[in-house]
């Protein structure tokens, strides 16, 4: 059992968490949550005792071993795959001693002690874990050092798993993860046989993983039985409670001071009137629930076009000379609500960069409204804006030319209104942070929203206020995440990027969840992969195809370049006052034999255009 005994902290003389008190069930799965600030990751670090609050402690019992994710990740020459297994520091020991002992009867008991811990399927297990997180053979066996920073967090990750501590400690543990990652780590937490205390903003993430939900609000904290759901509708009756109380004590004040003014002036009811200015008095008032200006987003809509937004044949992208994605065939319509799928490495960020224009066609075409204005959001925007300049500094440098009120309307969009528009940067949480980079990537009212994982930095409350603004938005949306609860709720449509390309998926959100889970009977498997190789079939048909009607295009071109040319021979030959000056100076010889060249010329390219379009004609076929 873990034991939170009247936990006080105080940062920088602000109040966090108050005499915070809980008795976490031994082997619960906890879900803490609460918004923005209110102090989740600051109990998180008193438990794991990297903190010493001001009173009170977290308990556990003696010799319980607990397990944190560290915020720094690790790094050096040593392979994922090394450092997953030196995290079970007994059995990186007891191997050592093996190798390195003399004494039989100390080897006796080493070897005894390997055994019962079950040593030698460590190494499996520990490759599993990185499989589950993302890490092929390849990478597992590759220096940490070329790793990004959210890849060595998933390192991280993996050693913590694979350590089995009795209390898992796990502060936001997807947001380094893709969605088949998320859907891994889900199945191995409800397997977990231990007690874990999770941070997470993610609904569905918590529905599938936690059997209780500790609130932390107002520096107290609520243990409720269930998932997620369970807690919104007990908190949801318990605001319905709190809301009648605060009428029914509404009308009592309104009943005292109706008393007390019409009495206190009398002297036979003077003393009941004193009686009841201090109940009065003593009346704490209940306090209605705060409008939050973190939870508002509202984008504005743009004018109307005309469909398509953004028409890809073919195309193949990615950077310097190396293509990430090819034989890429999509459509975007203004109304069009787009999830992107697939592993993080896999090109979602690229194709995003693509729409986004911030790439270009390597091969094939890609044609695009002139008018079109696009908002692309992503991770980088939020983490380079300046911390010592305001909201209202920044909206204004990128809203030139427009009126104050214009960019303060901008901003009160987002919920910068007032003294929040002038707070330096610097001073926001990552939540304002990331509703500040979507203000300003909207500013113009762009036809076609992309967000590269858009609700990192959100609370659950702000994500729902977020899923309700962009289904409320009328322009093209295109998100990459890994809250399926986003994905269900604002996207009709998915493309799945895998394999070196992206393609429409024939299928819901559920049916690619139970595909990366490996889920289906042998049948579905079959009937997948002929599906697949007809996708690839078509995919290199319409790859020939393409090839072909640009070489029919282009001897078309020749053709109609060399006749224009024979055609000008033809009158320098018959009406010479009226043919170009260089073929005016040629003889009537040099005339016939220029002709006589490109009639040649002229039929060997109709016999090109001939091939190509029948070649076409067979690739249709």
């Amino acid at each position: 059992m873990l034991n939170l005994n009247g936990i006080t902290v105080r940062l920088g003389g602000r109040l966090i968490l108050d005499g915070v008190s809980a008795a976490l069930p031994p082997g619960s799965r906890v879900g803490l949550i609460g918004r923005n600030g209110a102090g989740k990751s600051t109990l998180v670090r008193v438990i794991a005792g990297e903190l010493e609050p001001d009173g009170g402690a977290a308990e556990m019992p003696r010799g319980s071993r607990l397990g944190y994710v560290a915020q720094e990740a690790p790094a050096g020459s040593a392979t994922p795959f090394e450092t997953v297994l030196a995290a079970d520091t007994e059995r990186a020991a007891l191997m050592e001693e093996a190798e390195t002992s003399h004494d039989p009867d100390r080897l006796a008991e080493v070897h005894e002690r390997l055994l019962a811990i079950d040593a030698h399927t460590a190494p499996a297990r520990a490759a599993r874990i990185l499989v589950g997180l993302g890490f092929d053979e390849s990478m597992q066996n590759s220096p940490l050092d070329g790793f990004s920073g959210g890849w060595r967090m998933r390192v991280a990750l993996a050693a913590l798993l694979f350590s089995q501590p009795d209390v898992l400690l796990l502060d936001e543990p997807s947001n380094h993860l893709d969605l088949e990652a998320v859907l891994w780590l889900e199945d191995f937490l409800k397997s977990y046989r231990a007690t874990i205390v999770i941070v997470s903003h993610e609904r569905d993430f918590l529905n599938n993983v936690v059997d209780h939900i500790l609130h932390l609000q107002g520096g107290k904290v609520t243990l409720y039985p269930g998932g997620y759901d369970a807690f919104e509708r007990q908190r949801a009756e318990r605001m319905a409670q709190l809301e009648a109380a605060r009428a029914n004590q509404a009308a009592q004040r309104a009943k005292l001071q109706d008393y007390i003014a019409r009495n206190s002036a009398r002297a036979s009811t003077a003393k009941q009137a004193q009686s009841r200015i201090k109940a009065l008095a003593k009346m704490a008032p209940i306090a209605a629930m705060a409008e939050d200006p973190s939870l508002s987003f509202d984008f504005p809509d743009p004018d109307e076009l005309r469909p398509p937004l953004v028409t890809l044949d073919m195309a193949s992208v990615g950077y310097g000379d190396t293509p990430i994605l090819k034989r890429l065939n999509l459509r975007l319509d203004p109304d069009d609500r787009i999830g992107l799928l697939g592993r993080n490495g896999n090109g979602k960020t690229t194709l995003a960069r693509l729409l986004a224009a911030q790439l270009t066609p390597m091969e094939g075409d890609m044609a695009s409204s002139s008018k079109m204005r696009v908002g692309y959001f992503t991770q980088y925007q939020v983490e380079e804006l300046d911390a010592r300049d305001t909201p209202l500094e920044h909206m204004t440098r990128l809203m030139k030319g427009k009126t104050p009120a214009a960019v303060r309307a901008q901003l009160g969009r987002f919920g910068f209104s007032g003294d929040k528009a002038t707070t330096l940067v610097g001073k926001l949480s990552g939540g304002e942070r990331a509703r500040l980079a979507l203000a300003l990537i909207t500013r113009d009212a762009p036809h076609m929203l992309i967000l590269d994982e858009p609700t990192n930095h959100l609370d659950v409350d702000a994500r729902e206020a977020l899923i309700q603004a962009l289904n409320a938005y009328s322009g093209a949306v295109v998100v990459v995440s890994h809250d399926r609860h986003m994905l269900e709720t604002t996207a009709d449509r998915l493309v799945l990027v895998d394999g070196g390309t992206a393609r429409e998926f024939d299928g819901s959100l559920d049916d690619y969840i139970a595909l990366v889970l490996g889920g289906g009977k042998a049948d579905k498997a079959e009937k997948k992969a002929n599906k697949k190789e007809d996708r690839r079939a078509a995919a290199e048909a319409r790859e020939r195809a393409q090839a072909k009607r640009k070489e029919a295009q282009a001897a078309e071109r020749e053709v109609a370049k060399l006749s224009a040319e024979r055609t000008a021979v033809d009158q320098a030959m018959f009406a010479p006052a009226e043919a170009p000056p260089a073929l005016a100076k040629l003889t009537m010889t040099e005339l016939m034999k220029r002709r006589a060249e490109l009639t040649e010329r002229i039929e060997a390219a109709e016999l090109r255009w001939m091939e190509a379009s029948e070649a076409l004609e067979g690739v249709a076929a």
